[in-house]
């Protein structure tokens, strides 16, 4: 399996991660109530549950930029070592952005944000020039 494909099950793994962590943080902020009922008035939750879901859609928002530049790269066995560093650096990013955000140190995650993104741009040099 191509590093590209590698790549898309890496954040199909990390989603779960994200979105796993969001839900238990959730429901320990606000019990297990809210979360099985109707869910009509969002509830009052904590700061960690709060930056739990903040990442997951933070993720979410960089995710498809990934998954498009991935597929072109596989789809056209373009890209060679930029596709290779440009995974590693969004995936070895992301994984580390969520335990930085719900630390809640300032400017950490940020990195984090910018070398994932900085990811993401390899690809697609790659999948340009390569």
């Amino acid at each position: 399996m191509s590093i590209a494909l590698w790549g898309l099950v890496g954040l199909a793994l990390l989603v779960l991660v994200y979105v796993s962590t969001d839900s238990f943080l959730l429901k320990g902020s606000v019990g297990n109530a809210w979360t099985v009922g109707a869910r009509d008035n969002p509830p009052e939750i904590g700061p960690i549950a709060a930056r739990a879901h903040r990442a997951l859609w933070n993720l979410l928002e960089t995710a498809p930029a990934f998954l498009a530049v991935a597929l072109v790269a596989e789809l056209t066995s373009r890209g060679g070592a930029w596709v290779a560093w440009g995974v590693a650096l969004y995936l070895g990013a992301r994984i580390a952005y969520l335990p930085a955000y719900l630390s809640g140190l300032p400017w950490v995650r940020t990195v984090f944000w910018q070398v994932a993104t900085l990811g993401i741009v390899l690809i697609l040099i790659g999948v340009l020039v390569g």
